[in-house]
């Protein structure tokens, strides 16, 4: 294999993207079975939803999800309340599919007058599986791998609250289920997860550094043992969940 297919194979492997999505047919064949040998295994089964999706306009504003405002433009999403589970969807990424094509977007808010299934489209997505005067269109879409690079990121909440430790994991290939403290002795201590997608410890931890595990839906586990908890800062961890293949 010449050296660019191999790095063609390294990305989709790290990015967990779909290689004959993403690749010309012929080159897929050739690196599938290269992509096998590095051991990356398969995704789990998720079920494939169908709903509707229509778009809003302020998407570049900050959501329920309390994430960095998206750039203009942007390929990201509000998710039906029922879905959005508490925040339990935010910074996941789903695979839509619509009339006139599929697109993978980010969930970064809740959208409280749609009916399950349902999602609300950036107008830069919408404009990708429909024609925007069509206004609201039948889809069908499925949580996948978010394609990112580097560590998963630690953000903590600005507070004046003294005893008071709010953090949300950002830059996450697949949703978060859980984010522990782990205590003097080892003891894991669940951090509650508010409706804002932020973590809370409402005893506090301390400025640290800290031992964290995160761990997310498909059951695989991130754990950092020098974060420090700083008011309204960001902190890169030291690992990203694992890459699967869909």
């Amino acid at each position: 294999m010449k050296s660019s297919g191999l790095a063609l194979a390294l990305l989709a492997v790290l990015g967990c993207t779909s290689v004959d999505r993403e690749l010309r047919p012929e080159l897929a064949a050739t690196l599938r079975p290269s992509i096998r040998a590095l051991g990356v295994p398969k995704c789990p089964a998720v079920s494939e939803r169908q709903g509707e999706a229509t778009y809003y306009t302020f998407a570049h504003r900050m959501g329920n999800c309390s994430l960095e405002p998206a750039a203009g433009g942007a390929l990201v999403g509000a998710l039906n309340t029922r879905e959005y589970a508490r925040s339990a969807a935010c910074g996941a990424c789903v695979r839509i599919t619509g009339p006139k094509g599929a697109i993978t977007v980010r969930i970064v808010d809740r959208c409280p007058r749609c009916g399950r299934g349902d999602i609300d489209l950036s107008r830069a997505a919408f404009e990708r599986i429909a024609e925007r005067r069509q206004g609201r269109v039948a889809i069908r879409w499925k949580f996948v791998p978010c394609a990112v690079s580097g560590p998963i990121r630690y953000h903590f909440e600005r507070t004046r609250e003294r005893g008071w430790t709010a953090l949300q994991i950002r830059n996450h290939r697949h949703a978060v289920a859980k984010v522990e403290w782990l205590a003097e002795g080892g003891r894991a201590v669940p951090l509650l997860r508010r409706n804002d997608n932020y973590f809370v410890a409402a005893a506090g931890i301390g400025k640290g550094p800290h031992v964290l595990r995160v761990t997310d839906v498909h059951g695989s586990s991130v754990m950092d043992r020098e974060v420090s908890a700083l008011s309204a800062a960001e902190v890169p961890g030291a690992a990203q969940f694992p890459a699967c293949r869909p």
